[in-house]
């Protein structure tokens, strides 16, 4: 029997990392609470690093040079070499500073899916797509801490996590027009044994999703079909965020941490590469507008 080999990778070590995926041979990723946008090169090591001046939750490549990203102040798009940002949309500007963006991704039609937090834990909070016309639709309303989202690999179903109930809901997705249906619970993480947070999700080339447990120190694999565990992989810090798939062939899974204060965690905040899982992702798909 074989077993994972767990590595810190890269010298970057976030407050709060989150939102890692994999573009054009590098990993991008965020540090919310350290205001910063990083790129990593695994091969050589090398790290580009960007503060954006504001909480960012999440980060999209596009087609192009630049990036968007979704934070404080609603959906940026980003220009690495230039350091320019240019503001697209802010659908809570009225809702600050109780609320902020946090996870998302693109869909298979290039539209950036993100949502916000509340941080008094009211579900107050929304998830939001943004168009590649630039325009900004509500999705889900009543939501707390918008967090892991990913769609199947026949481009069916969205799936989401709205952290604090432990869930994961599957919705049907239309790639057409974007819309969603009312959902359905697929995966209850507190009845599969988890007293931990379901944070950051990404699925394999299997159709298999993959979740980090924040304050479970934790990734872990499900069938969404039957909603069994079918593999976890444990850290060396309590909070782990998000993970990606990368690497050549999709083969390696990348793992955000954030740092909690109440532990002595050397690793903490350091971004770690899992090898040896067996397992490959599917690809990203980047921001279309």
């Amino acid at each position: 029997m074989t077993y994972p080999k767990i590595q810190t990778i890269g010298d970057y070590r976030a407050r709060w990392g989150e939102g890692p995926i994999w573009w054009q041979d590098r990993l991008l990723y965020v540090d919310i609470e350290g205001h910063k946008l990083i790129r990593l090169d695994p091969d050589t090591g090398r790290e580009e690093v960007w503060d954006v001046g504001e909480r960012i939750g999440t980060v999209v490549p596009t087609s192009g040079k630049d990036l968007v990203y979704a934070g404080d102040t609603g959906f940026v798009r980003f220009d690495p070499e230039s350091g320019k940002k240019t503001p697209l949309a802010d659908p809570e500007s009225d809702k600050r500073p109780q609320q902020r963006f946090n996870d998302g991704k693109c869909d298979p039609a290039g539209r950036f899916w993100a949502g916000t937090i509340n941080s008094n834990r009211e579900p107050e909070a929304a998830l939001y797509c943004l168009d590649t016309d630039g325009t900004v639709s509500l999705k889900l309303a009543g939501v707390t801490n918008s967090n892991g989202i990913c769609w199947s690999l026949d481009g069916g179903t969205l799936y989401y996590i709205d952290t604090p109930t432990k869930k994961v809901r599957a919705y049907r997705y239309d790639r057409s027009s974007g819309g969603i249906d009312q959902g359905r619970d697929l995966i209850d993480t507190a009845e599969a044994g988890y007293d931990s947070s379901p944070d950051g999700m990404t699925i394999d080339a299997k159709g298999r999703l993959w979740i980090a447990f924040c304050h479970g120190g934790c990734v872990v694999c499900f069938d969404p079909q039957s909603g069994v565990e079918l593999e976890k992989v444990v850290l060396p810090c309590r909070e782990t965020t998000a993970c990606a798939f990368g690497g050549p062939g999709l083969e390696r899974l990348f793992v955000t941490t954030g740092v909690n204060a109440k532990f002595d965690e050397p690793e903490a905040g350091r971004l770690f590469v899992i090898d040896g899982l067996g397992a490959v992702g599917s690809p990203a798909f980047p921001f279309a507008g």
